[in-house]
């Protein structure tokens, strides 16, 4: 059997097994008991009507299949989250379930029978992350939640207007259907303002799959992964630090914690997304909601307010004493495993030391906001876009409850021994000077303006004619630009270093300069990569599409039947780097002459190396997402130097540098102007 052909149970899930998959109709031969009850009757019938002798067949093998048990309880038409513990918990067991079949060929008997049985995202989901992690299916292109679920990032718009194409329109003359930019709220919306960046198809794509790559329920050895927890903390933190320049960019305050559990939740969010294999709307929430108590019998959740307080103050109680109290005693917080501990316990992953005394903060307060509007399921409503990894970060309110999340990991960081000039330095290294090219642009000046770019979604329109659907979305976009970095190596040796590159506005919401006390949480990380460094001066240079933070556009928006690498490890590392950092939000949106400041820093690379072969392996984003099936391509702490309180005596960000550290003023430089793919700015 051609394994390429699991891929194609992706292809329009709520469709039947039956109908043809794939651009190249592809039909499958299933054994009649695999199929939905109600089409074991006619099954023979509908088989023969999409019958195409041409088309391509796959052959389904009947074999002993281990029972679905309560997976199945899920029905098709509600709504999965991974926020909802007894959704978890399906998805661990159907993930088992996948993981344990012996070859291909079973795992694709299994995959179909449940795939008619399962509800569609809890089987896509489940499906990906086993894929994802079985030794021979590593290599299999996973595709992108945009190309099965589209209704989850466009305008429901395009869904009615594709229709009316696919029916009329010939396939070679279609025109795509235009997203418009404002089309979840007007300006008198203050928020409204940030909806480029929290409703950008790439930026939701992105957290979606860090979540595909790092579950937190599943066989242990899909969960425990090197330094997960702490890049839980990292990647959102960089998230935080990213949201915070962008609001600064749009003449906003940095984003106000949500510290009180019975404080309003001050935006409203009306998402204007349908829910297609729900068929109903996800629901929007007024300013001003509360937090209540959840009783929904449906889900199995039971959850006070106080409840999340306890739990909140047992971990905050463990940040003070340096000690967590585990199932089978205590456990220091140390200085560099510490940030690990938390960040499986904050989260709630099946790594936590005790889930049942520190609970599940993190996710169940996605899932208490998510239900703000029907905390007992009086009105049968599902979770808003909170409740989905796909959609929550389009919701203003993941902002307010991640900047206080991220506040508990600073308030552990802060505890922490500072950096001292020693562990800083490196001895005989010297930064000189920091030049950025823009193409065809300014020196030290970044460009950025808006890009169109086309992307079909035919794949995830059930029940349609087959033919492509286009549509037409605005992001934001930036020229791209090289580094040039002149380093002075004043030994006598050859020697190796690791350069790190981050940003961070030079000013704060008051147009004043930054105590280094707050700056140094807003520096976004926008390279880092190894300098081998001869005796003398040495340029450097580095080109921003090779960034250690994104990945590729193309990449993000991957079509399944184009823009496919050859290869086994190539298709690894494809599927690992499938999560990443969108690359053309790499440089904040900025305004016509946004200040920030550009700082280098060339670290001992003896200090960093973390020994192991990365041949074969996506280390494309490694920064968001770790290395595939290799430990964190780094050995200082994330966010390193900035991660930890300043010295004694540092106030401004110029007394924390040392020579092999230097800082260049830059440019932001925003053109309110519309560009398609492929033209030139």
């Amino acid at each position: 059997m051609d394994k390429q052909n699991l891929l194609l149970l992706f292809d329009r899930p709520t469709e039947p097994i039956l109908m043809p998959k794939g651009s190249r109709n592809v039909q499958f031969d299933v054994p009649n008991n695999y199929l939905k009850e109600e089409y074991q009757s006619v099954g023979p019938i509908l088989a023969n009507r999409f019958l195409d002798p041409d088309s391509p067949n796959v052959t389904v093998k009947e074999i002993s299949l281990p029972p679905l048990g309560d997976i199945a309880d899920l029905a098709r038409d509600e709504n999965f989250s991974l926020f909802i513990p007894k959704h978890k918990r399906l998805a661990s067991k159907l993930i088992n379930l996948f993981m344990g079949m012996g070859n291909t060929e079973d795992l694709m008997s299994m995959a179909v029978y449940a795939r008619e049985r399962v509800n569609p995202i809890l089987f896509n989901y489940s499906f990906s992350v086993a894929l994802l992690h079985r030794p021979d299916t590593q290599d299999l292109e996973i595709p992108s939640s945009l190309f099965a679920f589209p209704d989850k990032y466009v305008d429901p718009k395009v869904f009615a207007k594709g229709r009316e194409i696919v029916n009329y329109v010939p396939d070679n003359v279609r025109q795509p259907i235009e997203i418009p930019m404002d089309y979840t709220a007007s300006n008198l919306e203050d928020e409204h303002r940030l909806a480029y960046f929290r409703e950008d198809i790439g930026v939701n794509l992105h957290h979606w799959h860090w979540h595909l790559v790092y579950p937190t329920e599943a066989a242990l050895e899909i969960v425990n992964k090197d330094r997960r927890g702490e890049l839980f903390y990292y990647m959102h933190q960089q998230i935080m630090a990213r949201y915070n320049f962008e609001r600064l960019c749009n003449g906003m305050k940095r984003t106000e914690r949500f510290t009180n559990f019975y404080d309003p939740m001050p935006e409203g969010y009306f998402p204007k997304l349908d829910n297609l294999v729900a068929s109903r709307s996800w629901p929007g929430r007024v300013a001003n909601m509360r937090w209540q108590n959840l009783d929904r019998s449906l889900e199995q959740i039971h959850l006070d307010i106080d409840e999340m307080r306890r739990w909140r103050d047992r971990i905050f109680e463990a940040i003070h004493s340096n000690t967590v109290r585990g199932e089978n005693g205590t456990i220091e917080l140390t200085e560099f495993e510490g940030i690990d501990v938390l960040g499986n316990m904050i989260e709630s992953t099946l790594l936590s030391p005790n889930r049942s005394f520190y609970g599940d903060l993190h996710n169940m307060g996605h899932t208490m906001a998510s239900y703000v509007h029907d905390p007992d399921h009086r009105h049968l409503e599902s979770f808003g876009v909170m409740g989905d990894t796909s959609t929550s970060m389009r919701d203003p309110f993941f902002y307010r409850w991640h900047a206080y999340i991220d506040d508990i990991f600073q308030t552990f960081k802060s505890g922490l021994p500072r950096y001292n000039e020693q562990q800083l330095n490196f001895n005989g290294v010297t930064v000189e000077q920091i030049r950025l090219q823009t193409e065809n642009g300014p020196v030290n000046t970044f460009q950025t303006y808006w890009q169109k770019s086309a992307v079909d979604l035919s794949r995830g329109m059930d029940f349609q004619p087959r033919g492509s659907v286009l549509v037409q979305f605005t992001h934001l976009q930036h020229r791209p630009f090289n580094y040039s970095i002149i380093v002075n190596n004043a030994t006598n040796a050859v020697t190796t270093g690791t350069c790190r590159i981050f940003m961070a506005p030079k000013f704060d919401e008051r147009g004043n300069p930054w105590l280094f006390l707050h700056q140094k949480n807003m520096f976004i990380e926008l390279d880092k990569f190894t300098v081998r460094l001869n005796p003398g001066r040495n340029t450097v240079t580095r080109a921003s599409t090779d960034s250690s933070v994104t990945i590729p556009f193309e990449r993000t928006y991957r079509n399944l039947d184009a823009n496919r690498p050859v290869g086994g490890d190539n298709l690894a590392r494809f599927n690992m780097c499938g999560c990443g950092w969108p690359q053309n939000l790499l440089i904040p949106k900025g305004n016509e002459g946004f200040m920030a400041q550009l700082f280098v820093m060339i670290s001992n690379y003896s200090d960093d190396r973390v020994d192991q072969d990365t041949n074969g392996t996506g280390k494309d984003a490694g920064s968001y997402c770790g290395i595939k099936d290799r430990r964190y391509p780094d050995r200082r702490s994330m966010g390193f130097p900035f991660d930890r309180q300043p010295r004694t005596g540092v106030e401004t960000l110029q007394q924390f540098l040392t020579p092999n550290m230097r800082v260049q003023d830059v440019i932001i430089q925003f053109n309110n102007r519309i560009v398609k793919q492929g033209e030139a700015f």
